[in-house]
Protein backbone atom coordinates (compact mmCIF):
# COMPACT_ATOMS: atom_id res chain seq x y z
CA UNK A 1 0.00 0.00 0.00
CA UNK A 2 1.42 3.68 -0.97
CA UNK A 3 1.83 6.15 1.91
CA UNK A 4 0.99 10.06 1.49
CA UNK A 5 4.04 10.50 1.20
CA UNK A 6 4.27 8.21 -1.75
CA UNK A 7 1.18 9.50 -3.37
CA UNK A 8 1.94 12.61 -3.00
CA UNK A 9 5.07 12.58 -4.59
CA UNK A 10 3.67 10.78 -7.31
CA UNK A 11 1.22 13.36 -7.72
CA UNK A 12 4.13 16.11 -8.01
CA UNK A 13 6.18 13.70 -10.62
CA UNK A 14 2.93 13.98 -12.60
CA UNK A 15 2.10 17.88 -12.41
CA UNK A 16 5.71 18.43 -13.51
CA UNK A 17 5.15 16.22 -16.45
CA UNK A 18 2.16 17.51 -17.11
CA UNK A 19 3.53 20.97 -16.63
CA UNK A 20 6.92 20.23 -19.52
CA UNK A 21 3.96 19.28 -22.08
CA UNK A 22 2.12 22.49 -21.74
CA UNK A 23 4.83 24.18 -22.02
CA UNK A 24 6.23 22.83 -25.13
CA UNK A 25 2.73 23.25 -26.43
CA UNK A 26 2.58 26.57 -25.83
CA UNK A 27 5.88 27.15 -27.49
CA UNK A 28 5.01 24.63 -30.32
CA UNK A 29 1.43 25.87 -31.25
CA UNK A 30 1.19 27.79 -34.37
CA UNK A 31 -1.89 29.60 -33.62
CA UNK A 32 -2.76 32.08 -30.73
CA UNK A 33 -5.97 30.46 -29.83
CA UNK A 34 -3.81 26.94 -29.19
CA UNK A 35 -0.79 28.87 -27.34
CA UNK A 36 -3.73 30.36 -25.50
CA UNK A 37 -5.02 27.01 -24.53
CA UNK A 38 -2.09 25.44 -23.87
CA UNK A 39 -0.99 28.76 -21.80
CA UNK A 40 -3.96 28.93 -19.30
CA UNK A 41 -3.39 24.75 -19.13
CA UNK A 42 0.41 25.62 -18.07
CA UNK A 43 -0.71 28.21 -15.31
CA UNK A 44 -3.11 26.35 -13.93
CA UNK A 45 -0.75 23.32 -13.75
CA UNK A 46 1.68 25.77 -12.08
CA UNK A 47 -0.34 26.45 -9.63
CA UNK A 48 -1.34 22.99 -8.57
CA UNK A 49 2.24 22.13 -8.85
CA UNK A 50 2.63 24.73 -5.98
CA UNK A 51 -0.16 23.68 -4.26
CA UNK A 52 1.37 20.32 -3.49
CA UNK A 53 4.86 21.54 -2.95
CA UNK A 54 3.54 23.70 -0.23
CA UNK A 55 1.94 20.74 0.99
CA UNK A 56 4.40 18.10 0.96
CA UNK A 57 6.74 20.90 2.68
CA UNK A 58 4.54 21.48 5.68
CA UNK A 59 4.50 17.60 6.17
CA UNK A 60 8.39 17.43 6.28
CA UNK A 61 8.09 15.68 2.76
CA UNK A 62 10.02 17.98 0.58
CA UNK A 63 12.99 19.57 2.86
CA UNK A 64 15.02 21.91 1.21
CA UNK A 65 18.54 23.64 2.45
CA UNK A 66 19.11 27.06 2.58
CA UNK A 67 22.21 27.99 0.20
CA UNK A 68 25.09 29.88 1.61
CA UNK A 69 25.45 33.07 0.79
CA UNK A 70 29.21 32.68 -0.67
CA UNK A 71 27.73 29.91 -2.93
CA UNK A 72 25.28 32.42 -4.21
CA UNK A 73 27.51 35.24 -4.92
CA UNK A 74 30.07 32.32 -6.61
CA UNK A 75 27.25 31.46 -9.12
CA UNK A 76 26.30 34.99 -9.53
CA UNK A 77 29.61 35.39 -10.05
CA UNK A 78 30.09 32.74 -13.16
CA UNK A 79 27.03 34.14 -14.85
CA UNK A 80 27.64 37.97 -14.38
CA UNK A 81 30.94 37.05 -16.06
CA UNK A 82 33.38 37.99 -13.50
Amino acid sequence: MNSDKDIMENLLQTTKGVCDLYMHGAIESATQNVHTAFDDALNESLCMQSQIYDRMAQQGWYPTEQAQQQQIAKVKNKYAGV
